[in-house]
């Protein structure tokens, strides 16, 4: 997705680019004057001021939704976690009891195991940014509904229009299925490019179910080769 077409997506989802109040108008004569700050610096550096406030808008756009039942039953939202200038960006379904606790995604046993998974990428966890579907977690961790998936919709495209990501990796069925529109199994998903808003997308297993089948290891690493491969592809 290059520059332009995120800016137009980004404002599609009502997010305003503004110009800085701090920043002083041009003048004609610095249109010319080379050695000030060129255009383009200037308005590289008020759509940085302006995707930076974005998030905190979002951030407390999540925070106060009431869209679905799940904000009667939250602890606390789940919004993301990591590096907001990421080239890969992970995807699950929604926070389990620790991650609502601690406000993080991804944590206990399934969360050391995606660690793990990270890092033999190459990668570290800070190096990408990772939300969920869902930023409120579910009662008894039980599976987001229709009407819970779709209301928090919004702000993960908005999220994704934000990171503006080289890959995306959906992380498990309900994820890919949410992402992708489908109900295709996930064997059927797995090891195909697909794509979202111009941005290639990789599906890999949940680390919880990782944890119960211990002979399809093999299987996830086979994946996350598959996303190193297109990762590599698109730079």
């Amino acid at each position: 997705m290059d520059n332009s077409t995120r800016l137009q997506y980004l404002e599609a989802m009502g997010i305003d680019v503004w110009v800085s109040r701090k920043q002083k108008p041009v003048e004609e004569s610095q249109l010319i004057d080379k050695t000030d700050f060129s255009i383009e610096e200037q308005v590289a550096n008020s759509q940085l001021d302006s995707i930076e406030d974005s998030w905190d808008l979002l951030q407390k756009q999540v925070s106060e939704c009431k869209k679905c039942i799940l904000s009667e039953t939250r602890g606390q939202t789940v919004f993301g976690k990591g590096n907001v200038n990421a080239d890969w960006m992970l995807i699950g379904e929604a926070p389990n009891k620790q991650g609502e606790m601690e406000g993080n995604p991804f944590t206990g046993q399934s969360g050391y195991l995606l660690t793990e998974m990270i890092r033999a990428m190459g990668l570290q966890r800070e190096d990408v940014y990772i939300t969920n579907i869902v930023k409120c977690r579910p009662p008894e961790d039980k599976d987001p509904n229709t009407n819970e998936l779709t209301s928090c919709h919004g702000y993960l495209l908005q999220q994704i229009a934000l990171v503006n990501p080289k890959i995306i990796l959906a992380v498990g069925r309900i994820a890919a299925h949410s992402l992708l529109a489908t109900k295709q199994p996930l064997a059927e998903l797995r090891g195909v490019a697909h794509q979202v808003n111009d941005i290639p997308v990789v599906v890999v297993y949940h680390p919880a179910y990782l944890l119960r089948s211990l002979l399809e290891k093999r299987k996830a690493w086979q994946d996350l080769q598959f996303a190193i491969k297109i990762y590599q592809e698109e730079k």
